[in-house]
C-alpha cells in the first residue's frame, strides 16, 4: 500500500540492530485517519471472508486492531501479557517472545472471547520473525475458531517471518515489506 510505504519514508526512523520506529504515527503517537486507511484496505483485502472476531497483542496491536474491527463490524479482542483480576475463568495461553522487547511473555484470552464458532482475522502493527502472530495462531488453535488470516501493517521481510508463515499456508497480508533498512544512512527500500 503506497500510503503506508509513503509514511514509513516520511516518518519512520531507522535504528541500529534492525529496528524501524513507526512510533510517531503507528503505535505511541497514533495518526488516526493513517489508521482509518489502513482499517479500509485490510477490509478490503479480506472481503468476502466471513470475519467475526479481530484478535492481536496488546499493546501497540490495539489501535491497528480497533479501525479493522470498525470495518468489519465485530468485536476486537487482544490477548493479554498478565494475567489479571479482570480475567474470569478459564484462559487460552501461550508464549510469546518479543523481538523488540527482548523478552518473553506469557499471553492470554479468556476461553469466552474466542470460541470454536468464531472466524478469526489476527492484525498486528509489527511483522519481523513471527512471533507474535505465531502465539496469536496458537491461541486460535486452542479456542478451535477458525483462522481466516493475519494482516500486518509493516513487515520487515529480511526477517522472513511473513515467509515462514506463508510457506506453511497461513495467509498473511502485510501493507508495506521492508527488504532492508540501512541505520547509518537511513534508507529502506521495500519489496514490490
Amino acid at each position: 500500500m503506497e500510503l503506508v510505504k509513503q509514511r514509513i519514508l516520511q516518518d519512520g526512523q531507522v535504528k541500529e540492530g534492525g529496528v524501524l520506529k513507526g512510533d510517531s504515527f503507528l503505535n505511541h503517537q497514533m495518526d488516526v485517519a493513517f489508521l482509518e486507511e489502513i482499517g479500509r484496505e485490510f477490509r478490503r483485502r479480506f472481503a468476502g471472508c466471513q470475519v467475526d472476531r479481530i484478535l492481536t497483542i496488546e499493546a501497540s496491536g490495539i489501535a491497528v486492531g480497533s479501525v479493522v474491527a470498525l470495518e468489519f463490524a465485530c468485536p476486537l479482542v487482544f490477548a493479554k501479557k498478565s494475567k489479571t483480576k479482570n480475567i474470569a475463568g478459564d484462559v487460552y495461553k501461550t508464549q510469546v517472545a518479543s523481538f523488540t522487547h527482548g523478552t518473553t511473555y506469557d499471553v492470554m484470552v479468556s476461553k469466552r472471547f474466542l470460541t470454536p464458532e468464531d472466524r478469526v482475522l489476527i492484525v498486528d502493527d509489527f511483522l519481523a520473525v513471527g512471533n507474535a502472530l505465531r502465539g496469536l495462531i496458537d491461541l486460535v488453535r486452542q479456542s478451535g475458531a477458525t483462522l481466516v488470516g493475519c494482516g500486518t501493517v509493516i513487515e520487515k521481510g529480511y526477517q522472513h517471518g511473513g515467509d515462514q508463515l506463508r510457506a506453511e499456508g497461513v495467509r498473511v497480508e502485510s501493507l508495506a515489506i521492508v527488504e532492508s533498512m540501512d541505520h547509518t544512512t537511513g534508507q529502506i527500500c521495500f519489496r514490490d
